[in-house]
């Protein structure tokens, strides 16, 4: 399905969820809210702009201090017409660290809910497998404070979050190929979404195999580098081959990477407060990349560039970046 603007509004194509309740479909892109610097005001109007060019997924976490004037926007373009209710959208947040306890997962659920003026979520994520003491909401956290995360009660507690109808889906973020194994050898609802990083400098190629060989859906956060951020860089824009292709095809090297995501069968969330570039985003469903285009992606060196170091420490439960990712570095 191509994205075809009517009005000045795209039609972005969907995916299905396996294990959503009422069959849930998710926007291939999503508009993420993570900012560096956070401006509440600038994000309000980006969402509001996003909604007119057609974006209908949003993706936030408590972390990131963006559901408040996520949720006041999405309450506002309700209120102004721009869409018709509150289905329409498809919004995704996530569950802390140190809220990553079994007695603890509803209470911040029902809390984000609170904090979005919304009476569920379509999708709810663990942000990372691994818990911290309960208190205070910060990043990074300090290394006493790193606990082993109990998969079985945790994931348990997402399940009944589901059951409870307060999320239409829930997921895991950052989660290699073997710590997926481990929630599913211990789900009675499987995770529909994998959040990680993609992009054509870290493709995740075992992940994906994994992932499409047990009906997982991958949405690629970061698929651009996060340039412009203090955790990201301009390693994925700045590549002379992506920067090759993109004149070729007559495309922004953004565009080429957004293809080449939705190409390999990922969703993607993507983060611009720019009117012209998150327009640009959405230009993506009417052209492909050629045999020869894939061909020179294939062959640009790979190398994860968001580690996060800081959840390794000698006393923690990853004592070893190898220990956080399994080996899939």
């Amino acid at each position: 399905m191509a994205a075809v603007e009517q009005s000045g509004v795209f039609a972005v194509p969907e995916v299905k969820l396996s294990s959503s309740s009422g069959h849930r479909h998710m926007p291939v892109i999503g508009m993420g809210s993570a900012a560096d610097p956070f401006d509440e005001i600038a994000l309000k109007q980006a969402v509001l702009e996003s909604i007119r060019l057609g974006y209908r997924h949003f993706d936030t976490a408590s972390l990131y201090r963006s559901e408040k004037p996520l949720g006041e926007a999405l309450a506002e373009a309700i209120q102004l017409g721009l869409v018709s209710s509150r289905e329409e959208f498809f919004v995704t947040s996530k569950l802390w660290v140190i809220d990553a306890h079994p007695d603890l997962v509803l209470p911040a659920l029902q809390k984000s809910l609170r904090t979005l003026q919304l009476e569920y979520l379509d999708l709810y994520l663990i942000h990372w497998p691994i818990s911290a003491k309960p208190g205070k909401l910060q990043f990074p956290i300090p290394h006493e404070e790193l606990q082993l995360m109990d998969y079985k009660s945790v994931w348990g507690a997402m399940e009944e979050c589901q059951r409870l109808g307060l999320t239409k889906s829930i997921g895991v973020s950052n989660f290699s190929c073997k710590k997926l194994e481990n929630i599913l050898s211990i789900a009675t609802i499987p995770p529909s979404v994998n959040q990680v990083e993609m992009t054509p400098l870290w493709q995740q190629k075992k992940l994906r195999e994994f992932c499409k060989a047990i009906n997982v859906t991958v949405t690629a956060f970061s698929p651009l580098g996060a340039s412009g951020t203090k955790w990201g860089s301009n390693h994925v824009l700045d590549n002379e081959t992506l920067k090759e292709i993109a004149k070729a095809q007559g495309k922004t090297v953004a565009q080429v990477c957004l293809r080449w995501s939705y190409e390999q069968g990922a969703t993607f969330v993507v983060k611009s407060f720019n009117k012209e570039r998150m327009k640009q985003n959405l230009q993506i469903f009417d052209w492909e990349l050629t045999k020869e285009d894939h061909e020179k992606i294939n062959q640009i060196p790979q190398w994860r560039f968001l580690l996060n170091e800081e959840f390794i420490s000698p006393n923690g439960p990853f004592k070893t970046l190898d220990e956080l990712w399994d080996g899939e570095l």
